[in-house]
């Protein structure tokens, strides 16, 4: 099982950047993103629940983050619009096999997204 998580990069602030979460060995309940930025401990961003394709996110990315699932290809991506540049930080995918709990047992690698002011 593994997940590889891709698409980290420089963006000017109210920029885009979408990045990608592939899964292989099996499909999960529930996929996420988190993230890690400078000095601060990671903290949940968005989540799906596959099958029913439900969201849930903080306020803070309301409105600009989506959370996208390509069910052929075993993937989720982040949308990242209207980027600030405290939306910096090391994002991280993550999936979890059951449905209804709240921590996540296989992580991706960090992808890093930089947002300049």
């Amino acid at each position: 099982v593994q997940l590889q998580a891709s698409g980290g990069g420089l963006v000017q602030a109210g920029g885009s950047l979408r990045l990608s979460c592939a899964a292989s060995g099996r499909t999960f309940s529930r996929y996420a993103w988190f993230r890690q930025a400078p000095g601060k401990e990671r903290e949940f961003v968005i989540g799906v629940r596959w099958e029913s394709g439900s969201t849930y996110y903080i306020d803070s990315v309301k409105g600009r983050f989506t959370i996208i699932r390509e069910i052929a290809k075993n993937t989720v991506y982040l949308q990242m619009n209207s980027l600030k540049p405290e939306d910096t930080a090391v994002y991280y995918c993550a999936a979890d096999p059951v449905l209804f709990r709240t921590s996540y047992e296989y992580w991706g690698q960090g992808t890093l997204v930089t947002v300049s002011s």
